[in-house]
Protein backbone atom coordinates (compact mmCIF):
# COMPACT_ATOMS: atom_id res chain seq x y z
CA UNK A 1 0.00 0.00 0.00
CA UNK A 2 1.42 3.38 -1.02
CA UNK A 3 2.09 5.91 1.71
CA UNK A 4 1.06 9.55 1.29
CA UNK A 5 1.11 12.64 3.49
CA UNK A 6 -1.26 15.41 4.51
CA UNK A 7 -4.79 15.57 3.13
CA UNK A 8 -4.02 12.83 0.62
CA UNK A 9 -3.05 10.39 3.36
CA UNK A 10 -6.17 11.28 5.36
CA UNK A 11 -8.37 10.65 2.31
CA UNK A 12 -6.70 7.31 1.58
CA UNK A 13 -7.14 6.09 5.15
CA UNK A 14 -10.76 7.19 5.23
CA UNK A 15 -11.81 5.69 1.88
CA UNK A 16 -10.03 2.42 2.65
CA UNK A 17 -11.96 2.01 5.91
CA UNK A 18 -14.65 -0.64 6.15
CA UNK A 19 -17.21 1.89 7.39
CA UNK A 20 -16.66 4.20 4.41
CA UNK A 21 -16.73 1.34 1.91
CA UNK A 22 -20.05 0.07 3.24
CA UNK A 23 -21.59 3.54 3.38
CA UNK A 24 -20.59 4.71 -0.09
CA UNK A 25 -21.39 1.44 -1.82
CA UNK A 26 -24.73 0.81 -0.13
CA UNK A 27 -26.04 4.32 0.52
CA UNK A 28 -24.38 6.80 -1.83
CA UNK A 29 -25.16 4.90 -5.00
CA UNK A 30 -22.54 2.17 -5.33
CA UNK A 31 -21.58 2.42 -8.99
CA UNK A 32 -21.03 6.17 -8.97
CA UNK A 33 -20.33 7.95 -5.69
CA UNK A 34 -20.43 11.52 -6.89
CA UNK A 35 -22.90 14.43 -6.75
CA UNK A 36 -25.93 14.01 -8.96
CA UNK A 37 -28.03 16.34 -11.10
CA UNK A 38 -31.66 15.88 -10.08
CA UNK A 39 -34.97 16.20 -11.87
CA UNK A 40 -36.87 16.10 -8.56
CA UNK A 41 -36.30 15.79 -4.82
CA UNK A 42 -37.20 12.09 -4.65
CA UNK A 43 -35.19 10.81 -7.61
CA UNK A 44 -32.87 7.83 -6.94
CA UNK A 45 -29.31 8.92 -6.21
CA UNK A 46 -27.84 6.57 -8.83
CA UNK A 47 -30.03 8.03 -11.60
CA UNK A 48 -29.00 11.58 -10.74
CA UNK A 49 -25.33 10.58 -10.58
CA UNK A 50 -25.50 9.02 -14.04
CA UNK A 51 -27.08 12.24 -15.31
CA UNK A 52 -24.01 14.17 -14.14
CA UNK A 53 -21.77 11.89 -16.20
CA UNK A 54 -24.02 12.29 -19.24
CA UNK A 55 -24.04 16.07 -18.85
CA UNK A 56 -20.24 16.16 -18.71
CA UNK A 57 -19.91 13.88 -21.74
CA UNK A 58 -22.26 16.15 -23.70
CA UNK A 59 -19.89 19.06 -23.04
CA UNK A 60 -16.87 17.26 -24.54
CA UNK A 61 -15.84 16.83 -28.17
CA UNK A 62 -17.01 13.39 -29.40
CA UNK A 63 -15.04 10.41 -28.11
CA UNK A 64 -14.53 7.11 -29.95
CA UNK A 65 -12.62 3.83 -29.65
CA UNK A 66 -9.31 5.61 -30.24
CA UNK A 67 -9.88 8.19 -27.50
CA UNK A 68 -8.21 7.96 -24.09
CA UNK A 69 -9.57 9.28 -20.79
CA UNK A 70 -8.11 9.30 -17.29
CA UNK A 71 -10.43 9.68 -14.29
CA UNK A 72 -8.74 11.41 -11.33
CA UNK A 73 -10.26 9.92 -8.15
CA UNK A 74 -12.37 7.29 -9.89
CA UNK A 75 -13.95 5.72 -6.80
CA UNK A 76 -15.80 2.52 -7.71
CA UNK A 77 -15.51 3.28 -11.44
CA UNK A 78 -19.15 3.96 -12.23
CA UNK A 79 -18.33 6.98 -14.37
CA UNK A 80 -15.65 5.07 -16.29
CA UNK A 81 -18.05 2.25 -17.15
CA UNK A 82 -20.68 4.73 -18.28
CA UNK A 83 -18.14 6.57 -20.45
CA UNK A 84 -16.92 3.35 -22.07
CA UNK A 85 -20.43 2.02 -22.66
CA UNK A 86 -21.43 5.24 -24.39
CA UNK A 87 -18.29 6.00 -26.40
CA UNK A 88 -16.19 2.82 -26.65
CA UNK A 89 -13.06 4.73 -25.59
CA UNK A 90 -10.36 3.55 -23.20
CA UNK A 91 -10.36 4.83 -19.60
CA UNK A 92 -7.72 4.77 -16.89
CA UNK A 93 -9.13 4.93 -13.35
CA UNK A 94 -6.61 6.57 -11.02
CA UNK A 95 -7.59 6.27 -7.37
CA UNK A 96 -5.77 6.19 -4.03
CA UNK A 97 -8.12 3.77 -2.22
CA UNK A 98 -6.90 0.25 -2.90
CA UNK A 99 -10.14 -1.14 -1.46
CA UNK A 100 -12.27 0.87 -3.87
CA UNK A 101 -9.98 -0.15 -6.71
CA UNK A 102 -10.43 -3.86 -5.95
CA UNK A 103 -14.19 -3.45 -6.24
CA UNK A 104 -13.80 -1.35 -9.39
CA UNK A 105 -11.78 -4.11 -11.08
CA UNK A 106 -14.39 -6.69 -10.04
CA UNK A 107 -17.21 -4.58 -11.49
CA UNK A 108 -15.28 -4.10 -14.73
CA UNK A 109 -14.79 -7.85 -15.10
CA UNK A 110 -18.48 -8.48 -14.43
CA UNK A 111 -19.41 -5.91 -17.09
CA UNK A 112 -16.93 -7.33 -19.61
CA UNK A 113 -15.09 -4.00 -19.72
CA UNK A 114 -11.78 -4.89 -18.13
CA UNK A 115 -10.11 -4.77 -21.56
CA UNK A 116 -11.17 -1.09 -21.92
CA UNK A 117 -10.67 0.12 -18.34
CA UNK A 118 -7.35 0.09 -16.48
CA UNK A 119 -7.46 0.67 -12.72
CA UNK A 120 -4.29 1.92 -11.07
CA UNK A 121 -3.46 2.74 -7.45
CA UNK A 122 -2.13 6.25 -7.15
CA UNK A 123 -2.67 9.94 -6.56
CA UNK A 124 -3.52 12.68 -9.03
CA UNK A 125 -0.79 14.82 -7.52
CA UNK A 126 1.80 12.49 -9.08
CA UNK A 127 0.17 10.72 -12.03
CA UNK A 128 2.09 7.57 -13.08
CA UNK A 129 1.57 8.18 -16.80
CA UNK A 130 3.74 9.85 -19.49
CA UNK A 131 3.29 13.36 -20.82
CA UNK A 132 0.59 13.95 -23.46
CA UNK A 133 -1.06 10.54 -22.93
CA UNK A 134 -4.76 11.44 -22.83
CA UNK A 135 -7.48 13.22 -24.75
CA UNK A 136 -9.49 13.92 -21.58
CA UNK A 137 -8.73 14.31 -17.89
CA UNK A 138 -11.95 13.71 -15.97
CA UNK A 139 -12.66 14.12 -12.26
CA UNK A 140 -15.79 14.17 -10.10
CA UNK A 141 -15.78 15.60 -6.59
CA UNK A 142 -12.25 14.47 -5.79
CA UNK A 143 -9.84 17.40 -6.14
CA UNK A 144 -11.02 18.91 -2.85
CA UNK A 145 -9.08 16.10 -1.12
CA UNK A 146 -5.73 17.03 -2.70
CA UNK A 147 -2.92 18.34 -0.50
CA UNK A 148 -1.97 20.68 -3.37
CA UNK A 149 -4.82 21.47 -5.78
CA UNK A 150 -2.62 23.50 -8.11
CA UNK A 151 -0.33 20.50 -8.48
CA UNK A 152 -3.33 18.43 -9.60
CA UNK A 153 -4.08 21.01 -12.28
CA UNK A 154 -0.45 20.98 -13.44
CA UNK A 155 -0.52 17.19 -13.62
CA UNK A 156 -3.74 17.32 -15.65
CA UNK A 157 -2.03 19.64 -18.10
CA UNK A 158 1.07 17.43 -18.28
CA UNK A 159 -0.73 14.20 -19.14
CA UNK A 160 -3.12 15.82 -21.64
CA UNK A 161 -2.44 16.01 -25.35
CA UNK A 162 -2.42 19.54 -26.81
CA UNK A 163 -6.02 20.64 -27.20
CA UNK A 164 -7.21 17.98 -24.74
CA UNK A 165 -10.04 18.59 -22.28
CA UNK A 166 -9.89 18.85 -18.50
CA UNK A 167 -13.42 18.50 -17.16
CA UNK A 168 -14.36 18.12 -13.51
CA UNK A 169 -16.78 18.80 -10.70
CA UNK A 170 -15.86 19.68 -7.14
CA UNK A 171 -17.63 20.83 -3.98
CA UNK A 172 -16.52 24.43 -3.42
CA UNK A 173 -17.29 27.44 -1.27
CA UNK A 174 -18.68 30.78 -2.37
CA UNK A 175 -16.24 33.60 -3.02
CA UNK A 176 -17.47 35.80 -0.16
CA UNK A 177 -18.14 33.04 2.34
CA UNK A 178 -16.86 33.45 5.89
CA UNK A 179 -14.79 30.30 6.32
CA UNK A 180 -15.82 30.06 9.98
CA UNK A 181 -19.35 29.04 9.00
CA UNK A 182 -17.95 26.07 7.08
CA UNK A 183 -15.77 24.79 9.91
CA UNK A 184 -18.10 21.84 10.68
CA UNK A 185 -17.75 20.74 7.04
CA UNK A 186 -13.98 21.19 7.08
CA UNK A 187 -13.84 19.12 10.26
CA UNK A 188 -15.86 16.29 8.73
CA UNK A 189 -13.66 16.00 5.61
CA UNK A 190 -10.44 16.84 7.48
CA UNK A 191 -9.63 19.90 5.36
CA UNK A 192 -8.95 23.54 6.16
CA UNK A 193 -10.49 25.02 3.02
CA UNK A 194 -12.43 24.43 -0.17
CA UNK A 195 -11.67 25.96 -3.54
CA UNK A 196 -13.90 28.44 -5.39
CA UNK A 197 -14.99 28.82 -9.00
CA UNK A 198 -12.58 31.75 -9.40
CA UNK A 199 -9.70 29.79 -7.87
CA UNK A 200 -10.08 26.99 -10.40
CA UNK A 201 -10.59 29.42 -13.28
CA UNK A 202 -7.53 31.51 -12.40
CA UNK A 203 -5.31 28.56 -11.52
CA UNK A 204 -6.19 26.59 -14.64
CA UNK A 205 -5.59 29.58 -16.90
CA UNK A 206 -2.25 30.23 -15.17
CA UNK A 207 -1.17 26.64 -15.82
CA UNK A 208 -1.66 26.17 -19.54
CA UNK A 209 -5.45 25.96 -19.90
CA UNK A 210 -8.12 28.07 -21.54
CA UNK A 211 -11.68 28.16 -20.27
CA UNK A 212 -14.30 26.36 -22.35
CA UNK A 213 -17.34 26.44 -20.07
CA UNK A 214 -18.25 26.68 -16.40
CA UNK A 215 -21.74 25.65 -15.27
CA UNK A 216 -22.84 26.69 -11.80
CA UNK A 217 -25.10 23.84 -10.65
CA UNK A 218 -25.01 24.62 -6.94
CA UNK A 219 -28.72 23.97 -6.49
CA UNK A 220 -28.04 20.24 -6.85
CA UNK A 221 -25.44 20.07 -4.07
CA UNK A 222 -27.81 20.46 -1.10
CA UNK A 223 -30.40 18.33 -2.89
CA UNK A 224 -27.87 15.54 -3.33
CA UNK A 225 -26.64 15.54 0.25
CA UNK A 226 -30.22 15.63 1.47
CA UNK A 227 -31.10 12.60 -0.69
CA UNK A 228 -28.08 10.73 0.70
CA UNK A 229 -29.12 11.62 4.25
CA UNK A 230 -32.69 10.50 3.60
CA UNK A 231 -31.42 7.23 2.19
CA UNK A 232 -29.18 6.66 5.20
CA UNK A 233 -32.03 7.37 7.62
CA UNK A 234 -34.38 5.03 5.76
CA UNK A 235 -31.86 2.19 5.85
CA UNK A 236 -30.18 2.97 9.17
CA UNK A 237 -31.23 -0.27 10.88
CA UNK A 238 -29.57 -2.31 8.12
CA UNK A 239 -26.46 -0.16 7.75
CA UNK A 240 -25.53 -0.29 11.45
CA UNK A 241 -25.15 -4.05 10.99
CA UNK A 242 -22.29 -3.55 8.52
CA UNK A 243 -20.92 -0.14 9.58
CA UNK A 244 -20.30 1.13 13.09
CA UNK A 245 -23.17 2.98 14.79
CA UNK A 246 -20.76 5.80 15.67
CA UNK A 247 -19.81 6.22 12.01
CA UNK A 248 -23.46 6.30 10.96
CA UNK A 249 -24.40 8.92 13.57
CA UNK A 250 -21.41 11.10 12.63
CA UNK A 251 -22.28 10.74 8.97
CA UNK A 252 -25.86 11.87 9.57
CA UNK A 253 -24.57 14.98 11.35
CA UNK A 254 -21.99 15.62 8.66
CA UNK A 255 -24.48 15.28 5.82
CA UNK A 256 -26.78 17.78 7.54
CA UNK A 257 -23.92 20.30 7.65
CA UNK A 258 -23.57 19.96 3.86
CA UNK A 259 -27.31 20.38 3.38
CA UNK A 260 -27.35 23.48 5.60
CA UNK A 261 -24.26 24.95 3.92
CA UNK A 262 -25.72 24.44 0.46
CA UNK A 263 -29.13 25.86 1.32
CA UNK A 264 -27.56 28.87 3.06
CA UNK A 265 -25.56 29.81 -0.01
CA UNK A 266 -22.15 29.15 1.54
CA UNK A 267 -21.23 26.26 -0.76
CA UNK A 268 -20.96 25.91 -4.52
CA UNK A 269 -20.80 23.09 -7.06
CA UNK A 270 -20.71 22.78 -10.81
CA UNK A 271 -18.98 21.51 -13.94
CA UNK A 272 -15.74 23.17 -15.03
CA UNK A 273 -14.36 22.51 -18.52
CA UNK A 274 -10.94 23.69 -19.68
CA UNK A 275 -8.86 23.00 -22.78
CA UNK A 276 -5.08 22.56 -22.85
CA UNK A 277 -3.52 25.24 -24.99
CA UNK A 278 -1.95 23.88 -28.15
CA UNK A 279 1.08 26.09 -27.82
Amino acid sequence: MAEYTGATQVAQTYYNSSDALQFYFNIWGGEDIHVGIYDNDSEPIADASRRTVSRMLDMLPPLDADSTVIDFGAGFGGAARQIVNRTGCRVVCLNLSEKQNELNREKNREAGLDDRIEVIDGTFEDVPKPDASFDVVWSEDSILHASDREKVIREANRVLKPGGSFIFTDPMQREDCDEKVLQPIYDRIHLDSLATFSYYRDTACANGFEEVAIEDLTEHLARHYNRVRENLLARKDDIVKIASPEYVENMLKGLQHWVDGGRSGYLAWGILHFRKRSA
